[in-house]
C-alpha cells in the first residue's frame, strides 16, 4: 500500500465489503485513489486484470490512469485491465454482440456531423437550431432508454410528437446503414442486457469489479449499464462530487450519486476533503459559493497551502477594458514572479467571449492556446480519408460511399448519385450494393456507370486485403492511387495545400503506429477513431502558452493563476439558468472555476458589455457576494479609473523597457 495516500484515501482503496461512493471533492487526489484501488485489487485480493475495468469519462482521463498504473506496476503484467470511457466499453460489448440485434461486427460509427446531415435531410432544411433541437431530443430519449415508439406513444403535444417521427425516421435510417451513433454505444448495450440473461451474466462474469470516475457525470442509461453488471451485490467503487455536476445540460443527472442509496442499502460513503491544489484562501471561496446550494452531502475542502493571497475582484468599463486589463495584469504578475506562460489560465462560461482576448494577447505577443478547439478529427482532409476507411469497414455505410466516390472528383456525378439513391431506396439496400444490380445498371449511360463500378471495384480489391497487409503500406496504396496529394495542389493555394498534406502524412503514421501498439487491423482501427476526439500523442499544455479556456473544458485541469472573466449576471449564471430553474448547477460551474487555481485568482466583469451592436449595462455575478469580503480585495475600485489605468500602462512600460535590456 502507497505511503502517499492520506487516511481517507486508504479507506476508499482497501474497502471492497460492498458498494462504495467516495465522494472526491476537487483537488482531493481521486484519480490517485482509482490507480491504488485496481493495484491492491490485483497485487492484494487475487484479482485478474481481465476481471477490472476503470470507466472514465474522457480519452485523456483514461489514458492519464493507463499511464499512472504503468508506472506504479512497472514490470508487471496488467495485460487486460480494460481502462476506458463508456462509449469505448459499449464499442466492445456491440462488436462482440452487435449480431443478437441484426448488426454486422463491421457496423460504422456516426460522429455529431454525420448525424446532422441525416436529421437535415430528415427535416429537408439546413436550419442548423432547429436540426440541434430535434438531435438533441433525439440524444436526451436514447440516454433515458426511450425507443421512437415510446416516445411517440407518450407525446402529450405535437411538437413532441413531431419529433418522435423525427427519432424514429433517424433511427431506421442509421439502421439501414449498419450504423450506431454515440448513444447507441450505450443505450443498445442497456437494452441487450436488460433483454438477454445468458448475455449478461457472460459479461458480468468477465468484469468482476468495476471503478467509475466522474460518476457524477452519468446519465440514466450509463447509470443502468453499471447496475446491470454490477448485479445487486455492488462490486463497484463510485467515484464522484455532486459540487462538480456541471453536465446536466448534455443528460447527466447528478441523482444518480442519490438513487445508489435507493439502489444499494448497503452503500458505504467516504468523503476525500483535503485539498492538495489550492491555497486556503481559494477553497474558502469556493465552499462559501457551494454552501448555497441543496446538497445531499455537506463538505468543505481543506489544505495545507498556506492561506495564500486574497482573490482580486476587477471591475471594468467594458469588454475591451476587460480584456486590456487582465493581460496586462497577466504580464506584470509573470514579470514580477519569474512564471511561465503556462502557469496562467483566462476561463469564461462561453467560446464568443475568447476573441476579444485573443486580440489583445496577440497584440502583445503572448503565445496562448485554446481548449475546445477543432479536432484533428474535423479537419476536412482527414474525414475524406475516413470516408473511405468507413466504407472499406462497411459498404452499407451511404454517407461515407458519397463522400468517398466524389473526393477526390473522379466523373461520378449528382445525377448518377441521384438515379442510384432513388434505385436503392426502393430496393432498401444500400448504395454499395444497389451499384452492382442490373435493375439500376439499365438506367445509367455507360461511361458514368464504368467510372462507378471502377471505384465499387477498386474499394472491394482494396477491402480483400485488410486483413493481410499491414495499414501502412494499405494507407500509403490507398493515397496513391486515389491522387490524394495531386487532388489538394490542384484544389488549394500552395500553402494550405501543404499544410492538409503534412495533416494526412500525420494521421497515416499514427495510424500505422496504433495499429503495431495495439495489435488491430484497418476495421477495428475505423471503429476505433470515431470514439478519439485528438491524437493521442498530442499532450494539451505541452508548449509555454497562456490556456484560453471555457470552464466546461477546464473541468480536471489546474492551473497556477487563473483569471476568470465575464463574472457577470445573464452570463455566470447565464440568464436562461434563472428562467429555467438551473441556477444550481451555474453555481457548481462557478465552484468548478474557483477551483481549477492553485496559488492564485482574479474575477472580472463588466459594468457594460456589447450584445448584438449596442452597450448594454452589466451587473457583477451574485456569485462574487456569496464569497466573504475579508477573501477578497477590490484594486481597482475608489479613486480616478483613468489615472489608475495611466499608471498601470506605465508600469507595464517600465517592466518591458527592463525586460528589453
Amino acid at each position: 500500500m502507497s505511503l502517499h495516500l492520506n487516511a481517507s484515501q486508504r479507506e476508499a482503496v482497501k474497502y471492497l465489503d460492498g458498494p462504495l461512493l467516495v465522494l472526491a471533492g476537487a483537488g482531493s487526489g481521486k484519480t490517485r485513489v482509482i490507480t491504488q484501488k485496481i493495484i491492491y485489487l490485483i497485487e492484494e485480493c487475487g484479482y485478474s486484470p481481465h476481471h477490472i475495468a476503470a470507466i472514465t469519462f474522457t480519452n485523456k482521463a483514461a489514458r492519464e490512469m493507463q499511464e499512472r498504473i504503468g508506472g506504479l506496476v512497472a514490470g508487471k503484467p496488467i495485460k487486460g485491465l480494460t481502462v476506458c470511457t463508456f462509449h469505448a466499453l459499449g464499442l466492445q460489448i456491440m462488436r462482440q454482440e452487435a449480431h443478437r440485434l441484426a448488426y454486422k461486427p463491421q457496423f460504422s460509427i456516426l460522429d455529431s456531423a454525420d448525424g446532422m446531415q441525416i436529421v437535415s435531410e430528415i427535416l429537408k432544411s439546413t436550419d442548423k437550431q432547429e436540426i440541434r433541437r430535434a438531435q438533441s431530443r433525439i440524444s436526451a430519449w436514447k440516454n433515458s432508454m426511450m425507443s421512437p415508439q415510446a416516445a411517440l406513444s407518450t407525446a402529450q403535444v405535437d411538437l413532441d410528437a413531431t419529433y418522435a417521427k423525427i427519432y424514429q425516421r433517424y433511427q431506421e435510417t442509421i439502421k439501414a446503414y449498419q450504423a450506431l451513433d454515440f448513444d447507441d454505444l450505450i443505450r443498445l448495450p442497456a437494452e441487450l442486457f436488460a433483454t438477454d440473461a445468458d448475455m449478461l451474466e457472460k459479461w458480468r462474469k468477465k468484469l468482476r469489479y468495476l471503478l467509475i470516475d466522474e460518476y457524477q457525470d452519468t446519465n440514466a442509461c450509463q447509470y443502468q449499464i453499471v447496475k446491470q453488471l454490477c448485479g445487486l451485490s455492488g462490486a463497484f467503487t463510485a467515484v464522484g462530487d455532486d459540487d462538480q455536476a456541471i453536465y446536466g445540460w448534455r443528460g447527466a443527472d447528478v441523482n444518480n450519486l442519490h438513487q445508489l442509496h435507493d439502489d444499494y442499502a448497503q452503500l458505504k460513503v467516504i468523503q476525500l476533503t483535503q485539498n492538495y491544489r489550492s491555497t486556503l484562501r481559494i477553497l474558502q471561496a469556493a465552499n462559501s459559493v457551494i454552501a448555497n446550494n441543496a446538497r445531499l452531502y455537506d463538505k468543505r475542502l481543506w489544505s495545507e497551502h498556506g492561506m495564500g493571497d486574497p482573490l482580486q475582484v476587477l471591475a471594468a468599463k467594458d469588454d475591451n477594458e476587460e480584456a486590456q486589463n487582465v493581460v496586462m495584469r497577466l504580464l506584470a504578475h509573470k514579470f514580477e514572479h519569474r512564471t511561465r506562460y503556462s502557469d496562467y489560465a483566462i476561463l469564461y462560461r462561453g467560446n464568443h467571449q475568447a476573441r476579444i482576448f485573443e486580440q489583445f494577447l496577440r497584440n502583445e505577443k503572448v503565445p496562448y492556446e485554446m481548449s475546445g478547439g477543432q479536432s484533428f478529427f474535423d479537419r476536412a482532409e482527414i474525414k475524406d480519408l475516413i470516408a473511405y476507411l468507413r466504407l472499406l469497414t462497411n459498404s452499407d455505410d451511404d454517407p461515407a460511399f458519397i463522400r468517398a466516390a466524389t473526393t477526390p472528383k473522379r466523373g461520378i456525378g449528382a445525377s448518377t448519385l441521384e438515379k442510384l439513391g432513388e434505385y436503392a431506396g426502393g430496393r432498401h439496400i444500400s448504395l454499395f450494393a444497389a451499384a452492382f444490380e442490373v435493375g439500376f445498371q439499365t438506367r445509367v449511360q455507360a461511361p458514368q456507370l464504368d467510372t462507378l463500378l471502377t471505384f465499387c471495384r477498386y474499394m472491394n480489391a482494396l477491402e480483400a486485403r485488410i486483413r493481410n497487409t499491414p495499414v501502412s503500406e494499405l494507407m500509403a496504396d490507398l493515397l496513391k492511387d486515389i491522387g490524394y496529394e495531386h487532388y489538394l495542389f490542384d484544389s488549394e493555394e500552395t500553402r494550405a495545400a501543404q499544410n492538409k498534406w503534412n495533416h494526412v502524412q500525420e494521421f497515416v503514421a499514427w495510424l500505422g503506429k496504433k495499429a503495431e501498439a495495439d495489435d488491430k487491423n484497418l476495421i477495428e482501427l475505423t471503429q476505433t477513431i470515431a470514439l478519439i476526439t485528438l491524437l493521442e500523442n498530442r499532450n494539451e499544455g505541452e508548449h509555454d502558452a497562456v490556456r484560453l479556456s471555457t470552464i466546461h473544458a477546464a473541468k480536471g485541469l489546474e492551473f497556477g493563476h487563473v483569471f476568470l472573466v465575464g463574472v457577470e449576471e445573464g452570463i455566470l449564471p447565464h440568464r436562461e439558468s434563472v428562467e429555467n430553474g438551473t441556477l444550481e448547477e451555474e453555481r457548481r460551474l462557478m465552484y468548478v472555476a474557483i477551483t481549477r487555481a492553485q496559488r492564485s485568482l482574479t474575477l472580472s466583469y463588466c459594468k457594460r458589455r456589447k450584445r448584438a451592436g449596442e452597450l448594454q449595462m452589466c451587473e457583477p455575478s451574485r456569485f462574487i457576494s456569496e464569497i466573504a469580503d475579508e477573501d477578497i480585495r477590490h484594486p481597482n475600485q475608489g479613486g480616478d479609473p483613468v489615472a489608475q489605468r495611466q499608471q498601470g500602462n506605465a508600469r507595464l512600460a517600465q517592466l518591458k523597457a527592463m525586460l528589453a535590456q
